[in-house]
């Protein structure tokens, strides 16, 4: 088996968080197996211009590597009668324990996410419940967690769009306003 590293990073590659090398072919079937996981080797190897096995090859590198960690069915909340959905900031008190709150977040199944963040809010949570009793239901739960100071709610009203994940920048778009101060 084949491992992608940095430091076997070939022209042209990204290396990832985790020093894994993602180059742009790779970035090309990560996004058409994010359209349709169910896509078979020939559909993307057409997309790509490579051969099945050789497809086959690099989805399995993905998958080694922890580049792509699964494959899952994508459901509309509504149909499974999640007609809310809300974020919920949650403000940790002085002595309480993350790794705590987490595994108690962890284990409420109304909570769809989790974010660690930086901030007022030690965690953001997102979640999804048949109705605003429900969503008065969760809120009173993380009240009861310890270490759990104060909760903040914004309720959804619709979703415009949701798992996007933006295109990578290209080399020449990584500099930041602050680089391109005095050029006009």
């Amino acid at each position: 088996m084949v491992q992608l590293t940095a430091n076997r990073a070939l022209p042209g590659a990204r290396t990832v968080g985790c020093g894994i090398a993602v180059d742009e072919v790779d970035r090309l079937l990560i996004d058409a197996l994010r359209a349709n996981a169910r896509a078979t080797y020939a559909e993307l190897a057409r997309r790509v211009g490579l051969s099945a096995p050789a497809v086959h090859d690099r989805v399995a590198k993905l998958e080694a590597t922890g580049v792509i960690t699964g494959y899952h069915a994508a459901v509309t909340p509504g149909a499974l009668g999640l007609q809310v959905s809300a974020l919920v900031g949650i403000l940790q008190s002085e002595r309480g324990d993350p790794a705590q709150i987490a595994d108690a977040l962890e284990a409420m199944p109304e909570i769809e996410d989790c974010w660690f963040v930086a901030g007022e809010e030690t965690f953001v949570v997102k979640v999804r419940v048949p109705d605003i009793t429900g969503l008065e239901r969760v809120i009173a739960a993380l009240g009861q967690v310890r270490g759990v100071a104060r909760t903040r709610t914004t309720v959804m009203l619709s979703t415009r769009f949701e798992g996007r994940l933006p295109a990578p920048a290209s080399r020449g778009d990584a500099a930041g306003p602050a680089d391109n101060e005095g050029t006009a």
